[in-house]
């Protein structure tokens, strides 16, 4: 059953996508003058200071994630384009949840991560490579966007010549709710579902028969208390895994490249003088650069653990993106610091049982493909000519760039 899905702008209001990509302004309102705050609109409790949402998050006692209604929209109430039962891990809590977890847990080993290493450093160096140099290049198109859709694409095992329709699929399942558009979106996300879904079932039916070293083989492998994959649930896990997989690193690369021509221009040069400064940067720009991600749970029952009185189905939603500007937790929040002593504290890939399981890939990506852009390029300009307002779309992910053009100088 489709649960009922919450329209959040009605609560946010920002006025342009602009304001929402960079919603500082906003985030530092909520945190000064409406901590923990009711919106009637969408009926739901919104929280913001970083212990209130990271209580939110993991006690699972009393904010349980099994809810009737939820801010998140991805995927689609169809055959094709709905998680398996067994591995529907943000819709349980512990121990139901552990051992969904497990099950998905077999496509993400640190063993997996090491033997990945090269194959995702083999394709960044292809696209930096193709840049070209002294010119204006589109990061977004060039960099941002295809990287993680070929590393997504490869690790599960997919023929690579087909991976822009996996892009193309993986734009419209995560299309986010929008109360007027949303028939159409809904028929959209299910064509959508069923392409996908079409496409890969012989790709893993061929896997059983042929494992190989990839994602589709590790699943159709896993077990855990006797508990295993089906082809059908394969095919419908990947979806889930790809989605996730693809659009918040492409997010995080893109918002990063942002941040270098926009936020703090000097940093750049710090980078590229010191490569070792790469992985806190990469810490910061999700602390910084990661617009409004949220996540919702439901009172399981009655409380005032965060000081006024939910009662049980209350809807909680949790700013991650609003906590990680929370000054009580960040010092001087508001302003990048790859320095930054405990940026690794920040919220963006959530935190307890259902802390992301993909952000060891997404970490690595990221470092690999920032390290190799500076090793190639002495510095980066902004484009005049650029409109950040024209260049947003929606995604699940809050607003996402869809181009970022910039002037990229190879040392002479």
């Amino acid at each position: 059953m489709m649960k009922e899905i919450i329209a959040i702008k009605e609560f946010t209001q920002f006025k342009s996508r602009a304001e929402e990509f960079s919603p500082y302004a906003w985030c530092k309102q909520m945190l000064e003058n409406d901590p923990v705050s009711y919106h009637e609109g969408t009926n739901t409790w919104n929280v913001f200071k970083y212990e209130d949402v990271k209580r939110v998050l993991s006690d699972y006692k009393y904010f349980t994630s099994e809810r009737q209604r939820t801010t998140i929209s991805v995927g689609t109430d169809s055959k094709e384009g709905s998680a398996p039962e067994k591995i529907k891990i943000t819709e349980a809590d512990p121990p139901v949840h552990r051992k969904r977890r497990s099950l998905l847990a077999a496509a993400f080993t640190p063993r997996s991560l090491q033997n990945w290493e090269p194959r995702i450093q083999e394709i960044a160096d292809e696209l930096v490579e193709q840049m070209g140099t002294d010119k204006e290049i589109d990061i977004v198109q060039s960099l941002a966007s295809p990287l993680p859709i070929i590393v997504m694409s490869d690790l599960m095992g997919v023929p690579s010549k087909d991976r822009l329709l996996f892009k193309k699929w993986v734009d419209i399942l995560f299309l986010p709710f929008d109360k007027e558009k949303q028939e159409k979106v809904n028929e959209m996300k299910q064509v959508a579902a069923r392409e996908y879904y079409e496409y890969l079932y012989p790709i893993v039916v061929q896997k059983r028969l042929h494992p190989a070293d990839d994602i589709i083989s590790d699943l159709l492998k896993a077990e855990v208390d006797g508990e295993t994959f089906t082809d059908d649930e394969v095919v419908r896990t990947t979806m889930l895994i790809l989605g996730a997989g693809v659009e918040t690193t492409s997010h995080l690369l893109a918002n990063t490249f942002y941040s270098l021509l926009y936020d703090d221009n000097k940093v750049y040069e710090e980078l590229r003088n010191n490569l070792d400064l790469v992985p806190q940067a990469v810490e910061e720009m999700l602390r910084y650069r990661f617009n409004l991600t949220k996540l919702d749970r439901t009172v399981k029952e009655d409380n005032d653990l965060l000081g006024v009185d939910l009662k049980k189905g209350d809807v909680v939603v949790a700013w991650m993106s609003a906590a990680n500007m929370d000054e009580e937790m960040f010092e001087d929040a508001f302003t990048l610091n790859i320095h930054r002593p405990n940026n690794k504290k920040h919220l963006a890939f959530g935190n307890g049982p259902h802390f992301c399981l993909g952000a060891p890939l997404a970490r690595l990506e990221a470092k690999i493909a920032l390290t190799t852009f500076l090793e190639k390029y002495s510095h980066i300009e902004s484009v005049d000519s650029f409109q950040l307002e024209k260049n947003l779309t929606d995604s699940a992910t809050g607003q996402t760039l869809t181009s970022l053009p910039l002037m990229a100088f190879s040392k002479h």
